[in-house]
């Protein structure tokens, strides 16, 4: 049996069902549509020179899937991710070496020194890694909360002067308050490559634009007129709800502005039908970590991401 690695083709349905089947099976915790997988190649900066890469036996069967790019917005050169995923019922098959070799011939070409891959923090894909010159890094946690009988906190019997909750869906004619607040927020985000966000333009077609942001059940904290605390809300479109990104603006800080964020979207995304609520966070992330667990939601799973150094 020999394992092939080409190119999602994003205008066959079920080669892009295949890999949003291998995302579910292997990353139960995060949200991954049809839609989302066309988009994230079609929405993708051309820098980035982004890539879903496919295995496949000699009968066509989907074994694994890999996600690679360059990260084109990063302040530091020469750094890129290779995410590798392989179907829990076909491991061991020699498909997760070949798809994350040619995923860093890729990166290779283009220059890049420093390849980036989140790990399932579990032995075998830690030793896995590590047998393929890659070191840990940083960790993260997937966390989940059952949005159909938890219970979340009340509304503010009353908000405090000058503070509005606006969804985010205020924001399409004009999205350039939640662009700036986003690029504030990512800017003080942990990780080992440092985010720039200074490019509205490509903010608005790979963000903002994205199927699986749900604008509605995005939840804006205004303090007399200034956004000041935002969590960005993603769906499936079905019961699976997530909290993709939540943060609250330098000066506004210590004031439970992104605790109304999230109380607000959490209680509407229930209200929509949503029974499933999911969020991520870096494992040094303290202040969201902590904020998490006050609503309620528990650690279902965790990744460590590891890095190599390419050589020639």
């Amino acid at each position: 049996m020999t394992v092939s690695i080409r190119d999602l083709h994003p205008g066959d349905p079920s080669d892009v069902e295949a890999v949003v089947r291998v995302r579910r099976a292997t990353l139960p915790f995060m949200i991954s549509t049809a839609g989302g997988v066309v988009f994230e190649l079609a929405g993708a900066h051309p820098d980035e020179h982004h890539r879903i890469l496919v295995a496949e036996d000699d009968d066509g069967l989907v074994l694994g899937t890999a996600q690679v790019a360059v990260a084109h917005d990063s302040a530091e050169p020469g750094l890129s991710s290779a995410n590798v995923h392989v179907h829990p019922d076909h491991r061991g098959r020699g498909a997760g070496t070949a798809l994350l070799r040619a995923a860093e011939e890729h990166v290779a070409a283009l220059g890049a020194v420093k390849v980036f891959s989140w790990v399932p923090d579990e032995a075998p894909s830690r030793s896995y890694a590590e047998r393929r010159g890659y070191r840990p890094s940083r960790s993260a946690h997937f966390l989940r909360l059952d949005l159909a009988t938890a219970e979340l906190p009340p509304y503010p019997q009353e908000l405090p002067p000058g503070v509005e909750l606006r969804p985010g869906s205020a924001f399409a004619g004009e999205p350039r308050p939640l662009f700036e607040a986003d690029a504030a927020a990512t800017a003080d985000e942990p990780g080992d490559v440092p985010v720039l966000l200074d490019d509205y333009e490509n903010w608005v077609r790979t963000t903002w634009q994205d199927p699986e942001l749900d604008h509605e059940l995005t939840s804006v904290v205004l303090v007399d007129g200034t956004v000041a605390a935002f969590t960005a809300a993603r769906t499936d479109g079905e019961t699976r709800y997530a909290s993709a990104m939540t943060g609250t603006l330098p000066g506004f800080r210590g004031r439970g502005l992104a605790k109304l964020a999230k109380t607000d979207s959490l209680h509407r995304a229930r209200a929509a039908g949503y029974r499933e609520a999911f969020t991520g966070n870096d494992a040094g992330n303290g202040p969201m970590l902590a904020i998490n667990r006050w609503f309620g939601y528990e650690v279902g799973a965790s990744e460590v991401r590891f890095v190599r150094e390419l050589h020639g």
